[in-house]
């Protein structure tokens, strides 16, 4: 194959600044992160839903009466502990005796994830290289997911050692009142969680739902009770006082997207009304600075606010206020599922740090997965400049570049469902799981063109502008359709795990082992330590080096200093060869390719470098 030069090539050099030759600069971080936390710049994230990640302590797991008040509503019929390696769409005995289907005994499932499990498995994440966590939901609450808070300033009883004993503890406070507030047995574990985390250098936020609470809340229930008379009337919004509603209630409120188990809290031209946000100021206190002694250390580092698009942006303002007087230094990231322009007044430095980089997702997902409307590398290029030139600077570093999380497909079923439930909008978010469709291959990409494809996308999330945020178990190769099947028991090392061989109606598939991908933890492993290591890729410049739709050629240029780092994607399916001129890496007499370990050497001004048919290659 002829050697193709750098000018017949497509060339697009943009905007953060880099340019061959420019002046090096190492980041002055004090003078440019203003708004945001530099930490956040810096880190790997790691995405943890606790009912599923490990189960540490067999003592405090969920019995059946702490199942009321969630849907599906029923803590009658037969319930256990779900098997943690069992076949995932297998209804297990007890669960058959119901005669309901896989999707209402799912909502039942609880498998038994706790603090102590999370602390036990610190290791492992310290030595894959995470710098920071994101809990799901860890406050009282019935359901398996616990966005249907009970309250916000006590831990879950069952992630915790004792909860009959934290019930009883709880029982004696005014919740309304931070001086009658105890510490139980799993809030002080929390602390203890916070503490272990830190001494590794891993950062923690949790998952702030602070839109609606739970029907069985402290304020809900006392509302259910004493109707008009209720200290709570003001916190929600009642709509009819004399039309009985859900499960019974003597009145119809509004619930969250029209859901009766997630009342809304009640909001005015300030945002969420008196009552229930100086609760919510009070609790945000309590998990920052736990002892009040203003020393933020022992508390944890910011927090991931929920639908923060369905809060007016007082709220957040005033919000943001408290949070940053009390550690100037948390990271306050949203869930804002919406195109960038309607996702930038959210990010103007009074609200939010960041939010959920889903638009980053979105756009390699119609890159790198879809088949049908698949988007050139050109077209690639410009979609990445149009979201990068949208948020201010400093935000861009400390966005969560994400693949998915909890409420999407993973990302291998995304590449197994290449043109099944895209993954472009907000809308498909919620509703049915994706493997309601008997077209959706619940199944996990084997070709190896698909996990070549995979394997890039990596590559792009530990290289691109931001910070790589991982869902759980994605380093070990987990698969599923989404919420709720991409809320499957995280698969560890070491255990033997039933094959997948049941579909959700039952019926009988060719089995699919499940175990722990070594490979590809090792290949997330490897990436994330690479990313640690170089400045180029943590708080660099970048700059699109190639675009080019003839070669299916993609790659950018990282550089912090003398720290240069250039990534190429090769799309096509033949290997591609590439000009790179002396000046990108300045005038080095040799590169190498990180993942082969492969060298290249200087001749007449440039290195020529072959890019592997769908591979990318990493140059430093």
């Amino acid at each position: 194959m002829s050697h193709r030069s750098i000018p017949a090539l497509m060339i697009i050099l943009f905007l953060i600044g880099c340019q061959p030759k420019q002046k090096e600069r190492m980041m002055d971080e004090k003078s440019f992160f203003k708004q945001v936390p530099s930490w956040a710049a810096k880190v790997v994230w790691y995405q943890i839903f606790p009912d599923r990640f490990e189960n540490g302590d067999p003592g405090n797991d969920p019995d059946k009466e702490s199942l009321r008040g969630a849907w599906p509503h029923d803590a009658e019929s037969p319930w256990n502990l779900s098997p943690w390696t069992a076949d995932w769409y297998k209804l297990q005995p007890w669960e058959k005796e119901n005669g309901k289907d896989i999707w209402f005994n799912i909502q039942r499932r609880r498998y038994g994830g706790d603090l102590q499990g999370i602390i036990n498995k610190l290791d492992y994440l310290e030595d894959l290289g995470i710098g920071a966590i994101y809990l799901n939901p860890v406050f009282q609450a019935p359901s398996l997911h616990k966005y249907d808070g009970a309250c916000y300033h006590h831990i879950d009883v069952h992630f915790g050692p004792d909860p009959k004993g934290d019930l009883q503890r709880m029982a004696k406070e005014n919740p309304v009142d931070p001086s009658t507030w105890v510490w139980t047995e799993a809030d002080q574990f929390v602390l203890k969680l916070i503490k272990e985390a830190h001494r590794r250098n891993i950062r923690i936020i949790f998952d702030g739902v602070f839109n609606h609470m739970g029907i069985t809340s402290f304020a809900f229930q006392d509302l259910l009770k004493n109707g008009k008379k209720s200290e709570f009337r003001d916190w929600f919004t009642v709509t009819d006082w004399n039309t009985p509603g859900f499960l019974g209630a003597p009145f119809t409120y509004e619930g969250w997207f029209g859901v009766a188990e997630l009342p809304e809290l009640r909001e005015d031209e300030n945002g969420i009304v008196e009552g229930p946000r100086q609760y919510i100021f009070e609790a945000t206190r309590r998990w920052m600075d736990p002892d009040g002694d203003g020393d933020p250390s022992d508390g944890i580092d910011g927090w991931r606010l929920d639908v923060a698009f369905c809060v007016g942006h007082p709220f957040w303002k005033a919000w943001r206020n408290h949070v940053k007087a009390i550690n100037p230094e948390a990271y306050l990231t949203a869930e804002i599922i919406d195109p960038p322009e309607k996702v930038l007044p959210y990010l103007e430095g009074d609200e939010f740090d960041a939010v959920m980089n889903y638009n980053f997702a979105f756009i390699a997902h119609k890159y790198f997965v879809n088949r049908q409307d698949k988007i050139t590398p050109v077209r690639f290029a410009r979609e990445l400049d149009s979201l990068l030139n949208t948020y201010p600077l400093e935000t861009l570093y400390v966005m969560q570049n994400l693949y998915d999380s909890h409420d999407t497909q993973r990302l291998l079923s995304a590449l197994a469902n290449p043109d099944i439930g895209k993954f472009e909008n907000w809308g498909e978010f919620f509703g049915k799981s994706q493997a309601h469709n008997p077209h959706y291959n619940i199944r996990p990409p084997e070709d190896e063109e698909t996990l070549k494809i995979h394997r890039q996308m990596i590559v792009l999330q530990m290289t691109f502008v931001g910070a790589p945020m991982i869902y759980y178990g994605d380093e070990a190769g987990m698969w599923g359709a989404n919420d709720p099947c991409c809320r499957k028991p995280m698969v560890w090392p070491g255990r033997e795990y039933e094959a997948e061989s049941t579909r959700p109606n039952q019926s009988s598939m060719p089995s699919v082992p499940v175990a722990f991908n070594h490979d590809l933890h090792n290949f997330y492993r490897k990436l994330i330590h690479f990313r640690n290591e170089h400045p180029a890729l943590q708080t660099g410049d970048y700059g699109v080096v190639v675009a080019d739709n003839d070669s299916g050629l993609f790659g950018f240029r990282r550089q912090s200093g003398t720290d240069v780092i250039m990534v190429l994607f090769n799309s096509s399916d033949r290997k591609q060869p590439f000009s790179i001129h002396e000046n990108h890496f300045h005038d080095k007499k040799n590169i190498t390719d990180y993942l082969s370990n492969k060298e290249y050497f200087r001749r007449d001004h440039e290195f020529i470098v072959d890019i592997p048919a769908k591979k990318a290659i990493i140059l430093y």
